[in-house]
């Protein structure tokens, strides 16, 4: 039965246009789009600039690898109590801590790189671990509940183009420095002042995000980032979601996906040159943005919602399936000879070499809690992968194998819960919206 004061059609949705709202630009969503990607930029994408040379740019990727792998141990915890943190100071200066770790990581690494000191690298991967965890909570609940929901694709692919464009212009710096380095070694130390220098500027971006409350939308409907229970009540909340039915069905989802960084960024320390490792870096970062956009401007069509959570779905998981086989094959074939090769674009053989959570959020106190576990679970993956790229022999061939099994292993439990969203699951993003579209209504007439 439809509400008091709302027509069966106006719940439900019809075919007329919306209406449209009048927003301050420096309060719009495509506002807050870009400065979540500056943040994401001077934060995790540095950090992945750094990383897709492999081993953080040094000569050998096994000390830093231990240090990403203790990075991400701490995120877990981080990211657990990361509605907690939201509870206390909210959303906004969650994210401006959240970046305040990944400077004294990038000096960490470049102590490691320059002067072989290791003390640096595991405290400022560290001091990495724990801020990281509640930006990435943090970012992920502001990229799912501030955009409109027939924008909320394009939101996300324009957010994670400044993380993977931070990736693409380091990669740029590293290509130009280390041009004519076709050895391998460490890159050269300049990168990281430029680095460093970048990663400070994180928290000053940060300050620039509108809080939830001053956000304007061209729907009219008011965004409500927030957690007003107890701390007792969040931790309980939390444990509930982290062993609910779907979470527990897309978590070898998730953890397939994100333990692949680790074996991409040790991959390239092994097997080739400093420069080709840039460029290796520059290049996969401008594929992962028109990738990412396209993917977003697909989940935001007017093609139902059953079609396009089954087909994304398909087109991603075949995919990975096709370059894991590939990159079994090769590693097999670089580990076997009696000489470890290092690879230079000169070289014969160098070219062989956000949706689902959601729908699964029923309010946007739930959209933090997702958010965190989500986060968590990619933090858990990536230190065990990091953990195991520690050790030579997983560095070289077993994590690509391992990730492979991970890819298959992920594949049904993942279909049990995208088959069910636009069915039994319904689409999530509208009933939340719906939902604000009515205690906006009644605060006007009130």
């Amino acid at each position: 039965m439809a509400e008091k004061g709302l027509s069966t059609d106006e719940e439900v949705g019809n075919d007329s246009p919306p209406q449209k709202f009048p927003v301050k630009w420096y309060r719009s969503t495509f506002y807050n789009a870009l400065i979540l990607g500056m943040c994401n930029f001077l934060a995790p994408g540095i950090w992945g600039a750094m990383n897709s040379l492999g081993g953080g740019g040094a000569a050998e990727p096994y000390v830093v690898n231990t240090a990403n792998a203790l990075t991400f141990c701490l995120m877990v915890l981080s990211c657990f109590f990361g509605s907690v943190v939201v509870r206390f100071i909210g959303i906004k200066w969650t994210l401006i801590i959240g970046t305040m770790g990944y400077a004294p990581y990038a000096a960490g690494i470049y102590t490691q790189v320059r002067y072989d000191s290791n003390w640096l690298t595991l405290f400022g991967a560290a001091l990495c671990g724990l801020s990281a965890g509640i930006f990435w909570m943090a970012e992920s609940a502001i990229a799912l509940a501030y955009p409109e929901p027939e924008n909320q694709g394009k939101f996300l692919g324009f957010w994670l183009s400044f993380r993977v464009g931070g990736q693409i212009v380091g990669g740029a710096i590293n290509l130009g420095v280390n041009i004519n380095r076709s050895t391998a070694g460490s890159v050269s130390y300049v990168v990281y002042y430029i680095f460093i220098a970048l990663q400070a500027l994180g928290p000053f971006c940060g300050l620039l995000l509108s809080p939830p409350a001053k956000v304007q939308r061209t729907d009219g409907v008011p965004v409500k980032l927030a957690i007003v229970h107890d701390t007792w009540y969040e931790i309980k909340a939390m444990a509930r979601l982290l062993v609910s039915r779907n979470f527990l069905l897309i978590t070898p989802l998730i953890w397939q996906a994100t333990f692949a960084e680790a074996v991409f960024f040790t991959y390239n320390s092994m097997w080739f040159s400093v420069r080709a490792r840039a460029l290796g870096s520059f290049v996969s970062g401008i594929m992962a943005i028109i990738a990412g956009n396209l993917l977003g401007a697909f989940l935001d069509s007017k093609i139902a919602l059953k079609l396009r959570s089954r087909a994304g779905f398909a087109v991603i998981l075949a995919l990975q399936g096709a370059w894991w086989l590939w990159g079994t094959i090769i590693v097999t074939d670089f580990h076997s000879r009696e000489t470890s090769p290092t690879f230079d674009w000169e070289d014969p053989g160098f070219g062989m070499g956000y949706f689902i959570v959601g729908n699964l959020a029923r309010d946007e106190e739930e959209v933090v809690r997702f958010a965190s576990l989500l986060r968590g679970m990619e933090s858990a993956s990536q230190a065990v992968s990091y953990g195991l790229s520690s050790v030579s022999i997983m560095a070289s061939v077993g994590s690509i194998y391992m990730n492979f099994g991970l890819w298959a292993i992920a594949l049904y439990p993942a279909w049990l819960v995208i088959r069910e969203i636009g069915v039994s699951l319904g689409d999530k993003k509208v009933e939340r919206e719906r939902q604000r579209e009515r205690e906006r209504r009644v605060a006007v007439e009130n």
